[in-house]
């Protein structure tokens, strides 16, 4: 059975949208956010090499991510009712991952350890629905939360 290694929440300044997952050595990522990234009908999540896009429910706001570094295949996460999910493939040169937004980078990296390594990436979200009506308002905080899950891609 997998064990929980680290676990780290932040707070992300969602914006236009998105967000990004991009190494945290950015020269090891031939096209930074937020180029390429999709249109408006994007899916949940879209992968590039180094780089992992999410598509948020609401324009502007903050939200709320928790990252969970696991040792192996990390159990489905049954605490919340997740809107939605979604899984993918990261590698990650540095062993870190940078929270990427239109207007750069936030000052707290994802810590997963073991440089070089390929990871399996399983992201769930809540509060879309809600967070949607309410950035027309005004900037929600902590509406839409995420749960990202991260463990070894098998060899």
């Amino acid at each position: 059975m997998a064990v929980l290694v680290r676990q780290q929440s932040i707070e992300v300044p969602v914006d236009f949208f998105g967000f990004s997952l991009q190494d945290g050595d950015d020269t090891q990522v031939p096209i930074p956010y937020p180029d390429d990234s999709p249109d408006d009908d994007a899916e949940f999540l879209t992968a590039f090499e180094g780089r992992v896009d999410v598509r948020s429910a609401g324009h502007t706001h903050r939200a709320l991510l928790t990252a969970e570094v696991w040792d192996g295949v990390a159990p489905a996460d049954h605490r919340e009712a997740w809107e939605t999910q979604g899984e993918t493939e990261i590698r990650s040169t540095s062993g870190a991952l940078a929270v990427w937004v239109v207007g750069g980078a936030t000052e707290e990296d994802l810590e997963l350890g073991s440089p070089g390594t390929l990871w399996k990436l399983r992201l769930y979200c809540t509060g879309r629905e809600e967070v949607a009506r309410l950035s027309q308002e005004g900037v929600p905080h902590g509406v839409e939360r995420y749960v990202a899950q991260f463990w070894p891609a098998p060899a």
